[in-house]
């Protein structure tokens, strides 16, 4: 890593890649408290239009309406075209590429994104699942469980890593809810630890 740093700041041509990639990662995101980004690989590689991969750290996330309280990726090999890099334009993507990790979320923040018009759907199909009653009121992370409540009634769930989608199970041998699965999102490991539901996986990113 430190080999990495010290060419990403001796290399004017890494320098300004990395300044464009942080500036587009906070333009997908409305908000990011912090963002750590690390590029691996050589000027003379990027040059030939390959970067050996992408390391990012970012904490009090919000994209797409879901607040994250920590994200930590790491990417493969990156095809990319740097022409238009070097004429000031945006970098073009020309394959995709392989990027695996963990995110991390608090309760108060899960509740806060089910409660948005994007998410809500969501949230009441969960609670309908595990307590044939809707609208969600709250989800909370309590010890070792995720607990969610609907018209004064609550649920505590474990959360589980089934087939590469994330599932929510009655702790008390109740239902089991999974959650719609994305093809290109593989969830390896899902479990809750310092009260934060953490959830370890890999993705498929295209162009």
């Amino acid at each position: 890593m430190a080999d990495d740093a010290d060419s990403q700041r001796s290399s004017p041509v890494l320098q300004l890649l990395a300044s464009g990639l942080q500036l587009w990662i906070r333009q997908q995101c409305e908000a990011l408290e912090s963002l750590e980004l690390q590029l691996h690989g050589s000027s003379l590689g990027l040059l030939r239009g390959r970067l050996e991969g992408v390391s990012l750290v970012a904490r009090r996330v919000v994209f797409s309406s879901l607040e994250f309280e920590m994200v930590e990726l790491r990417s493969d090999a990156i095809q990319l075209q740097v022409g238009n890099l070097l004429r000031g334009r945006a970098v073009q993507l020309d394959h995709p590429f392989q990027i695996s990790g963990y995110v991390a979320f608090s309760g108060a923040g899960l509740s806060r994104s089910m409660c948005t018009p994007h998410w809500r759907p969501l949230g009441d199909q969960l609670v309908d699942g595990l307590l044939g009653l809707m609208p969600l009121q709250n989800l909370s992370i309590e010890r070792d469980r995720l607990v969610l409540q609907a018209q004064d009634r609550r649920c505590e769930t474990v959360p589980r890593a089934v087939n590469g989608a994330l599932e929510l199970c009655s702790s008390e041998g109740g239902p089991c809810v999974a959650l719609p699965a994305d093809p290109n999102i593989n969830i390896r490991e899902a479990n809750l630890e310092g009260g934060l539901l953490q959830l370890h996986g890999s993705a498929r990113v295209s162009p």
